[in-house]
């Protein structure tokens, strides 16, 4: 079973996100969820970007970094939205992960990508923060540096669909996220 670091998105450390956690738990892997914003919840997206702004990008990034020090060179990156693209920056630090799960947006450049690397992305579609086109062409060029990227779209959703607690939740657009990611992980 697989070592996983889940970032949370840019509402902060939520309870969804260690609901789903427990999830994988269950599903027999050791799951980390970093608090990147030290214990603050945002209540809309806006506020959520202010505490990052706030936090400042260095600072969540150590954060992050501090997080997987005691893991396996080869954990699991995974995250929601804005941590998608923390996993995808570790990535270039971390080249031996066995993997990128993404919910709700992109995540890692080219450059980070080794030969054969999986990743598995689950995003509405259309998604109001990155477009199809923007998606098709970074998977693209995810699978031109050697990536196996696998991207399920979710037709009618909200960008952070698989989070309970929010307008954008759709149970059964979650669920399919779930059971694919589960068995991704089952694969790795």
């Amino acid at each position: 079973m697989a070592n996983i670091a889940l970032f949370h998105s840019v509402y902060g450390l939520r309870p969804a996100v260690l609901a789903d956690a427990e999830r994988l738990r269950e599903a027999g892997h050791t799951v980390i969820t970093p608090d990147l914003f030290g214990g603050r919840i945002a209540d809309t997206v806006d506020e959520g970007f202010a505490i990052s702004k706030e936090i400042g990008t260095a600072t969540v990034m150590e954060r992050a970094r501090a997080a997987v020090a005691d893991l396996p060179p080869s954990a699991l990156l995974a995250g929601y939205s804005y941590g998608c693209g923390v996993a995808g920056d570790l990535l270039a630090e971390r080249p031996d992960a066995a993997g990128l799960l993404l919910v709700s947006g992109p995540g890692g450049e080219p450059g980070s990508v080794r030969p054969g690397l999986p990743i598995q992305v689950h995003v509405a579609d259309p998604d109001e923060y990155d477009s199809p086109a923007d998606m098709a062409a970074w998977r693209d060029a995810m699978v031109e540096a050697g990536a196996e990227v696998a991207m399920f779209g979710y037709p009618g959703v909200g960008h952070l669909f698989t989070d309970p607690d929010l307008p954008d939740y759709d149970r059964t657009a979650a669920e399919l996220t779930w059971e694919r990611s589960v068995r991704f992980l089952s694969g790795l």
